[in-house]
C-alpha cells in the first residue's frame, strides 16, 4: 500500500508562487494603456490599487475552489464539472484562444522595444507585428524540433525580469529629468460617469497586468496546513504585487510625466534612459526582449499540453492528441496554437486591440470559472472543514469579483464594440461547433 502523497508547499511557497504566477511581462507596457485611460493621475494608481483587491477577491475564490475539488489541470476540468458539455467545450475553447492572444501581445510588446533598437525612427504597427510573427515563428520552429529553452537559460531570463523591475522602482529616487512636466490640469467638466467609465477602461489594461492567479486553483492539495497557510501566502503575495506595481506605477509617472505616459511607448527603457542615458535604453531594450522571447517560448511549451490534455479527455477532437514520439513534440496542438498567435497579430496589430480581445475572452472565462464556487461548495458540502481552506465572507468576494470582470466586459462592449462583438462571435461559434459536431457523433452512433 503506497502512502498518500504528503503537502510540500508552506506560507513562503505559496506567496512566492502566487508572485510568480502573477509579474509577468504587461507591466512593461499597460500603464501606459491605463494612464490613457485614466482623467486624472488619481484615477490611475486607485485603478491599480482596485485591480490587486480585485485579484485577492478572485485568488481566494479559486483557492477554495481547488481546496474542495482537487484535481490535475483544475482550471478547465471544473467546466465541465459544473456546467453543460457545451459550455464547457466553448468556454475552454476561448480561454486558449486567449492564452494565444495574450502570447501575440506580449510578443507584441517585446517588438516595441526592440524596434527602438533596430530602428532610427518608430516603425509601423505592421512592421511591429511583424517583428512580433517572426518571434513566435522562431520558437514555434525550435519547439517543432524538440527542442527545448534549458532551465538554466529561463531562470537566468526570469531574473533579467525581476532586475529590470527592481531598476524601473529605483527610478523614484532618481532626480526627475527636465523634460518631466508634472503640472496636470484637469478637464472642470467631468461628470460622476465620465470617472466611472475612466476607471473601467483603465481597469481593463490593470487587470491584464494582474492576471494569472487563476492558477493558485491547482494548489489546494499541495499545501501544509492549507486553512491557514493558503490564504495567507494569497494575501501577502498579492500586497506584495500591488505595493511593486504601484511604485513601477510611480516610477513611469515621475521618469516620464502622466501626459507623456498616456502615448508613450517602450516606457520602461525611456526610464532607463532618463536615469542612464542612450545606453541604458538600448541595453534596457535589448534585455527586455530577450525575456520576452524566454516567456513566447515557455507558453509555445505549456498551451499545447493543456489541448493536448483537453483532447484527451474529449474536450478538443482527438487529432489534437498526435504526438511525434521520437521528438517528443505534440505536432498538431503546437503548430494549431502558434497558428491562432499569427492570425490574432496578423488582424488585430496593436496591442490596445489585443489587448481589448482577450481581456473581453478573459471575462467571460472569469466569470464562468469564479462562479463554480457556489455549484461546488454544494456539492462537497459534507468535507470537513478543518481539512481545505474556506474563505472568510462568502459569498462577498467571488459576487465582487464577478461583478468587476462583468464591468469590465461591459466597459469593453462599450468603448470598442466591435472587439467585443467579434469575440462574443468566437465563442457563439465554438458553441455551435459543439452542436454540430455532438449531433454527427450521435447521427454515427
Amino acid at each position: 500500500m503506497t502512502n498518500p502523497k504528503k503537502p510540500l508547499l508552506n506560507l513562503f511557497d505559496i506567496t512566492m508562487i502566487v508572485i510568480g504566477l502573477v509579474i509577468g511581462m504587461g507591466i512593461f507596457r499597460t500603464a501606459s494603456d491605463s494612464a490613457n485611460a485614466a482623467v486624472t493621475p488619481s484615477v490611475f494608481f486607485i485603478t491599480w490599487v482596485a485591480g490587486g483587491l480585485i485579484a485577492l477577491c478572485g485568488a481566494l475564490t479559486y483557492a477554495e475552489i481547488g481546496s474542495r475539488y482537487p484535481i490535475t489541470g483544475g482550471y478547465y476540468k471544473i467546466f465541465a464539472t459544473c456546467y453543460h458539455p457545451s459550455i464547457a467545450f466553448a468556454v475552454n475553447c476561448i480561454i486558449l484562444i486567449s492564452n494565444a492572444s495574450s502570447l501575440a501581445l506580449v510578443a507584441l510588446i517585446g517588438s516595441e522595444y526592440i524596434s527602438q533598437v533596430i530602428f532610427s525612427t518608430p516603425p509601423s504597427d505592421l512592421v511591429r507585428s511583424l517583428i512580433a510573427m517572426a518571434a513566435i515563428i522562431m520558437f514555434y520552429g525550435v519547439n517543432l524540433m524538440g527542442l527545448r529553452m534549458s532551465s538554466t537559460t529561463q531562470n537566468i531570463l526570469m531574473l533579467i525580469k525581476i532586475s529590470m523591475i527592481l531598476l524601473i522602482v529605483a527610478g523614484i529616487f532618481f532626480p526627475s529629468s527636465s523634460k518631466v512636466v508634472h503640472d496636470f490640469v484637469p478637464k472642470t467638466d467631468l461628470t460622476f460617469w465620465d470617472y466611472v467609465k475612466s476607471f473601467g477602461v483603465a481597469l481593463v489594461a490593470v487587470s491584464f497586468t494582474y492576471g494569472g492567479y487563476q492558477q493558485t486553483i491547482n494548489f489546494g492539495d499541495e499545501i501544509k496546513n492549507p486553512r491557514k497557510n493558503l490564504p495567507r501566502g494569497i494575501f501577502i503575495g498579492i500586497i506584495v504585487i500591488i505595493l511593486l506595481y504601484l511604485a513601477v506605477s510611480y516610477a513611469y509617472y515621475k521618469q516620464i510625466g502622466f501626459e507623456e505616459l498616456k502615448n508613450a511607448k517602450g516606457i520602461a527603457a525611456i526610464v532607463a534612459e532618463r536615469m542612464f542615458g542612450p545606453s541604458g535604453r538600448f541595453v534596457f531594450s535589448i534585455l527586455l526582449f530577450m525575456a520576452v522571447l524566454a516567456y513566447v517560448n515557455v507558453l509555445l511549451m505549456s498551451n499545447p499540453r493543456v489541448m493536448y490534455a483537453m483532447s484527451q479527455d474529449g474536450i478538443l477532437p482527438k487529432a489534437f492528441s498526435k504526438k511525434d514520439e521520437k521528438k517528443d513534440v505534440l505536432t498538431v496542438s503546437l503548430t494549431v496554437y502558434a497558428l491562432i498567435t499569427v492570425v490574432v497579430l496578423f488582424f488585430a496589430k496593436t496591442v490596445d486591440k489585443i489587448l481589448g480581445f482577450t481581456m473581453f475572452l478573459d471575462c467571460i472565462g472569469m466569470a464562468f470559472s469564479a462562479a463554480t464556487i457556489f455549484i461546488i461548495r454544494k456539492r462537497t458540502s459534507h468535507l470537513d472543514p478543518k481539512q481545505i481552506y474556506t474563505m472568510k465572507f462568502f459569498p462577498l468576494m467571488p459576487i465582487i469579483f464577478i461583478a468587476s470582470y462583468t464591468f469590465i466586459a461591459i466597459n469593453i462592449a462599450i468603448t470598442k464594440p466591435m472587439t467585443a462583438l467579434t469575440a462574443t462571435a468566437v465563442l457563439a461559434a465554438f458553441l455551435i461547433l459543439y452542436f454540430l459536431t455532438a449531433k454527427k457523433t450521435k447521427t454515427i452512433s
